[in-house]
């Protein structure tokens, strides 16, 4: 099954029942699929729309797996889907019997909606089929979805209408009732639409066919480069977990979108603030250990997370903004604050918890070396053991992890946005500023060995998960990679005191500059005039 493969995967070519492409003929003499049981003769395929297939026909299985396990690939509207039985003997009698085919696999899968409040979920076969007879006998080369609708209900939305709908793989060398010796190998999608269902051109049925087919002939190319994902996604909160915690509190927040007193757009800012406070109540879940008070913690409605594991100290959310974030987790039962240079609007609006959550501040990471013990708000604010928040923090962004560091923190989130340097703004050239007190020195992780030579780039940045190739094509991924090799030496295992004088040292570093300013708080505020 050598193949050779292009520096560019094949344009994607595709043409209905009734079009000629104009590369090679492809088979549309091969009729569409028939039921091999006589019973049900009312049983008939349509074909929909096809392409030229340019991988080999081994590899058709791995790429509808992709189609099977990650559904929500193909719509917005699925969140996901779960396997829930996988048998290569087992096939159910909803599973077709095509004429020249024999099913070799069933998976049986449920859709879940990304809004089960609007969508129901949806069980569902796939049933892999392969020749019968001939050269690719025994060779999985196509997969027919079978909704499951319980009697008196009808398809989701999101589903097609269909009662079968088949992904079909054509090799060039099938027997066909014309020479069609140097016809090209097909993909073919082909469906039994439900009574009253258009297949034109312009239907919603045709247009789901073209992007499932589309999406297949980029997988099957995926199989033959042995394309690997360049970011690995879900390392820290399982995607499962995290997707349900986030159903249930996007349910209990929505409602912040009809009350949200900003101009900014809130259906951007609510979910999306939503979404990080359900990863940092799961993170800290798996990181932390419970506090013997949390049983004291009243219950909040239904949610299970009232007596999860969470920092010791808090949170601290720098440069807090609408004090969105910090609101959401107050009202979870969350202990931290949010400080920003001046109140937003928003702030007046919270519950009165969330209100004395939000504080008015201007943080001088540069007084952390000598830390004024009459400032009650810094005592307040720098708990010990406390989590750190840095989304779209500015200026404070690369001040996490010095941070983190300095004030013995439990950990930080990073979620970094403009490019700022300690004291100025981010660029190439003075990228190595920064670093310049490391003397070109790193521990390593595995050995705990300090080395004297530079550490290899290609393997770091393959070790962030971002790819070797076209490392720094932009300023931003200049910047992350920046910003990765500053954390990573910060928060490396080993004697904590190499990494404290390190970070003391970028801060006296920042002093002797003399560029680094401190903003001026604006209005009402602990440590500001009004």
């Amino acid at each position: 099954m050598a193949m050779a493969p292009s520096v560019q995967r094949p344009r994607f070519n595709p043409s209905n029942s009734s079009c000629v492409s104009d590369v090679r003929p492809l088979h549309h003499d091969i009729p569409s699929l028939r039921n091999s049981d006589s019973s049900t003769l009312h049983f008939r395929f349509q074909s929909l729309v096809s392409c030229p297939a340019d991988v080999p026909l081994e590899l058709f299985e791995a790429a509808v797996s992709q189609l099977i396990h990650h559904p929500e690939y193909n719509s917005t509207l699925i969140l996901r889907s779960e396997t829930i039985s996988d048998s290569d003997t087992t096939i159910p009698t909803s599973a077709p019997c095509l004429e020249g085919y024999c099913p070799v696999r069933n998976v049986h899968r449920k859709l879940l909606p990304r809004r089960p409040g609007r969508d129901l979920g949806l069980e569902q076969h796939c049933t892999l089929y392969a020749f019968e007879t001939g050269e690719f006998a025994g060779l999985p080369s196509m997969l027919v979805l079978t909704p499951l609708v319980p009697e008196g209900e009808s398809l989701p939305y999101y589903h097609p209408t269909v009662s079968h709908l088949a992904f079909r793989f054509i090799p060039s060398k099938i027997t066909t009732t014309s020479d069609s010796a140097s016809a090209q190998p097909a993909l073919r999608i082909e469906a039994i639409p439900l009574p009253g269902t258009p297949t034109d051109p312009n239907s919603r049925l045709y247009r789901t066919a073209l992007a499932l087919l589309d999406t297949l002939h980029r997988y099957l190319w995926g199989a033959l480069t042995h394309y690997q994902k360049r970011v690995q996604h879900d390392v820290l909160v399982p995607r499962e977990i995290y997707q349900d915690v986030y159903l249930k509190m996007r349910e209990r927040h929505k409602g912040i979108v009809n009350t949200w007193r900003e101009t900014t757009d809130p259906l951007k800012h609510v979910f999306e603030d939503i979404g990080i406070a359900t990863f940092l109540m799961l993170f800290w879940k798996d990181t932390f250990t419970a506090s013997a008070d949390l049983a004291d913690v009243k219950e909040l409605g239904d949610s299970r997370w009232t007596s999860w594991p969470r920092p010791s100290g808090g949170f601290l959310d720098l440069g807090c903004g609408n004090g969105l974030l910090t609101h959401i987790l107050s009202a979870e039962g969350y202990s931290g604050y949010g400080i920003d240079l001046r109140a937003r609007t928003s702030w007046a609006h919270y519950p009165d918890s969330s209100q004395a959550a939000l504080k008015v501040h201007a943080l001088d990471p540069t007084q952390l070396i000598s830390p004024d013990s009459s400032n009650n708000v810094r005592q307040i604010l720098w708990e010990p053991g406390v989590f750190l928040i840095g989304n779209h923090a500015d200026e404070l962004t690369p001040w996490l992890p010095v941070l983190a560091t300095l004030t013995g923190a439990s950990g930080y989130l990073s979620i970094p946005c403009c490019a700022w340097m300690f004291d100025e703004r981010f660029t190439r050239s003075s990228a190595t500023s920064g670093l310049d007190f490391f003397d070109n020195e790193f521990l390593d992780a595995a050995t705990g060995v300090v080395s004297s030579e530079a550490e290899d780039e290609a393997a770091f940045i393959s070790s962030l998960g971002m790819g070797a190739e076209g490392t720094h094509k932009s300023q931003y991924s200049a910047y992350r990679i920046w910003l990765a090799r500053l954390s990573r030496r910060e928060r490396l295992p080993g004697d904590q005191s190499i990494f404290v004088d390190r970070a003391r040292r970028i801060v006296e570093d920042v002093v002797r500059r003399g560029a680094f300013k401190t903003r001026t708080p604006e209005g009402k505020g602990p440590d500001g005039a009004s």
